[in-house]
């Protein structure tokens, strides 16, 4: 695995933010996330990571940091993590996308702004494979890249106030999910059944960053059938296994 060079900057008093070359990478993304399997091999207490596409956010949540300590303690964990060979397990999950106008209230204007008929932006949107780069902004919201350049599309011109729980969106080079009802300015073009965080579990998020989504697309039949059997939870998405 390639070792990338990088730069780590002061973050705060009890943060650091470390940052690798400037663009989006499976290769990058797969070297970040090797380095957190090797800090977290130091078993230091008190430090959380958050990984967002090419930069590591590290937060130190018991005291204030030494910024020139904590920076050397980085580049050795680096160092020592060039030797060693991370084995992870990688999901591709399928997640099912009903289109239908009641669900992708901007699938038509989207459509037309793009140049392509509404079946061929749906049979874009579902041929392709979504890597994970990062999970936040909501609890369970992933942000997804790999969107092909025929679907890039300017956020909307003025936010919603309240965008609907499981709301399918196109937003410049990203696709995603809306986990829960908020306010937001995605092209909203479908709605996914499937409960991407839950407070209640183990792992509240079962999806993981560097994982890989597939849409599929459903009927509102089949999107009905979904929804009921999420909520009694029955429903268990698809997965495979990439690296087995």
């Amino acid at each position: 695995m390639k070792s990338y060079p990088i730069s780590i900057k002061p973050f705060g008093e009890r943060a650091v933010l470390v940052e690798w070359p400037e663009e989006v990478s499976e290769s990058i993304l797969a070297d970040i996330l090797d380095f957190m399997d090797a800090f977290k091999e130091l078993e230091i207490p008190g430090w959380e990571m958050s990984v967002a596409y090419n930069s590591l956010t590290m937060v130190y949540n018991q005291d204030h940091i030494d910024f020139e300590e904590t920076k050397n303690m980085i580049l050795e964990c680096q160092e020592q993590q060039a030797k060693s060979k991370t084995e992870r397990i990688q999901h591709l999950w399928t997640l099912p996308v009903c289109y239908d106008l009641e669900f992708g209230m901007d699938i038509e204007e989207a459509a037309k702004t793009l140049g392509i008929s509404v079946e061929e932006l749906i049979q874009q949107h579902t041929s392709h494979q979504y890597v994970v780069y990062g999970i936040g902004f909501l609890p369970g919201f992933m942000y997804l890249g790999g969107l092909p350049s025929t679907l890039e599309i300017p956020r909307r011109a003025e936010p919603r106030l309240k965008v609907q729980k499981g709301s399918v969106g196109l937003a410049s080079k990203q696709t995603g999910i809306y986990p829960q009802d908020s306010p937001g300015g995605w092209n909203i073009i479908g709605n996914c059944p499937v409960d991407l965080f839950n407070p209640m579990k183990d792992e509240p998020c079962f999806v993981k960053v560097g994982d890989k989504i597939q849409f599929e697309r459903i009927s509102k039949a089949e999107y009905k059938l979904h929804k009921i059997e999420g909520e009694v939870g029955i429903y268990e998405p698809e997965k495979v296994v990439l690296n087995a």
